[in-house]
């Protein structure tokens, strides 16, 4: 057997090794899924939707204060990470010259993209509370920057291998017609990157969306009556809603399943919107 029919075979065994582990990964997903289902789909209806939990009944307690501050995070998250991370990875990728402090930033970039959650919340308390002397650093806006500063990292260096992945030709076709720097970026880069910025950026909203620690560090209640209605007020989210009921009675079980589902509901939601921009900006595109 010559060294040819060795690297096919390899090659070959290389694939199916990694399709047999990607359908095994699947399958123990969807096993984990669909007993979590099985158990709190029966519980969930309009009343435990529209409900305030509740620490005397688990018949009465409902998800919708933690719901809507869920949305609250996501959305004030959304608003300040991704113009910041978006903005900071195209200055680090276009504009920034190649020398020892952009090199250092660069690495600090990619660790801050490992660090654990619990570090962010430490550094949310200290800023709000420490620097910024806020008298509660469990309020939304408090929440949604530490959150915010959590992935930020993240989107940063999926702008720039987005940057990155652009051919050179259409950078400089576009110079050569006279455009100017911004203007490149503007009707070139960008339209040509916005997939793998967009895609970056919805794992990392995926990942904000379901962080608990840096919230428990901040003081978020883990019992609330009643959902946020602006940016100083107290919230709790859905995490954080199942991490109560998980640690209560027996019997608030189910409801920390139905919790589950509503939350993978509504991350597939919001994330399925967030594609659905992905998709239509690229539809705008043409070459």
């Amino acid at each position: 057997m010559n060294s040819l029919k060795k690297n096919r075979i390899i090659d070959q065994s290389f694939k199916y090794l990694g399709l047999g582990l990607t359908i095994l990964a699947l399958l123990v997903l969807f096993i984990f899924i669909f007993d979590i289902a099985k158990e709190g789909i029966t519980r969930i209806d309009w009343k435990f939707i529209t409900s305030a939990p509740s620490t005397l009944s688990a018949k009465r307690a409902g998800i919708f204060p933690a719901m809507l501050g869920t949305i609250w995070i996501f959305i004030t998250t959304a608003l300040i990470a991704v113009p910041l991370g978006v903005a900071a990875g195209l200055y680090l990728e276009e504009y920034s010259k190649k020398n020892r402090l952009n090199s250092f930033l660069e690495l600090n970039l990619s660790n801050l993209a490992g660090v654990p959650s619990v570090i962010y919340g430490l550094l949310g308390l200290a800023l709000f509370r420490g620097l910024l002397h806020f008298e509660h650093s469990n309020v939304v806006i408090a929440g949604s920057v530490t959150l915010a500063l959590l992935i930020v990292p993240v989107i940063i260096v999926s702008t720039r291998e987005a940057v990155k992945a652009v051919p050179n030709s259409l950078k400089e076709a576009s110079y050569g017609l006279g455009a100017t720097k911004w203007q490149t970026i503007y009707h070139t880069i960008l339209p040509s990157s916005i997939g793998g910025i967009l895609t970056g950026t919805i794992l990392a909203l995926s990942r904000a969306i379901g962080e608990t620690a840096p919230l428990l560090i901040l003081g978020t209640v883990l019992y609330i009556k009643k959902g946020p209605a602006h940016l100083m007020d107290f919230f709790t989210v859905l995490p954080m809603q199942i991490y109560n009921w998980v640690g209560d009675r027996e019997e608030f079980l189910e409801n920390a399943s139905a919790g589950i589902v509503v939350l993978l509901v509504l991350t597939f939601i919001l994330n399925g919107f967030a594609i659905y921009l992905r998709n239509r900006w690229q539809k705008k595109v043409k070459w």
